[in-house]
């Protein structure tokens, strides 16, 4: 039996920073319609065009405007936020899931990186997160 490579802590850190909540479409109307508003309305209050794509605005303490002691829309929220942390880098890259793993409480160092793909893999595909067109968030894109 294989050891669990994440497990989410609900901890936050990766709901800080401001950056890379891209809302693609279906983003944009899962989110709207679990707040129970129009996506026009939802793009109008809650985000910002950057780079030719639609972020989620975040607040003075730059974490995600929805974060509020734990994800405030979490069944709504976007499929970046789905995938983390099997984003393509910390897929591809050893080093980049090493650094996680000081980021991130929920990422397991035991379980290895051959197994932390494997697992990811295996999830990303189970929850049709692989992307492969240039409007989706840069880590969810997939070679394979």
């Amino acid at each position: 039996m294989s050891v669990e490579a994440f497990e989410c802590q609900m901890c936050g850190h990766c709901c800080h920073g401001e950056g890379g909540i891209v809302m693609t479409e279906k983003d944009q109307k899962r989110l709207a319609e679990f707040l129970e508003i129009s996506v026009d309305e939802l793009i109008e209050k809650y985000t910002e065009k950057r780079g030719g794509k639609l972020h989620l605005i975040t607040k003075e303490d730059k974490y995600c405007f929805f974060f509020k002691e734990g994800c405030g829309v979490h069944p709504g929220r976007p499929d970046i936020c789905r995938a983390w942390p099997y984003f393509r880098g910390n897929l591809i890259d050893e080093m980049s899931w090493e650094m996680i793993q000081d980021y991130c409480p929920g990422v397991n160092p035991k379980a290895g990186h051959a197994e932390f793909v494997r697992q990811g893999k295996l999830y990303l595909r189970d929850e049709d997160l692989l992307r492969y067109d240039p409007d989706s968030p840069n880590a969810l894109i997939s070679d394979d």
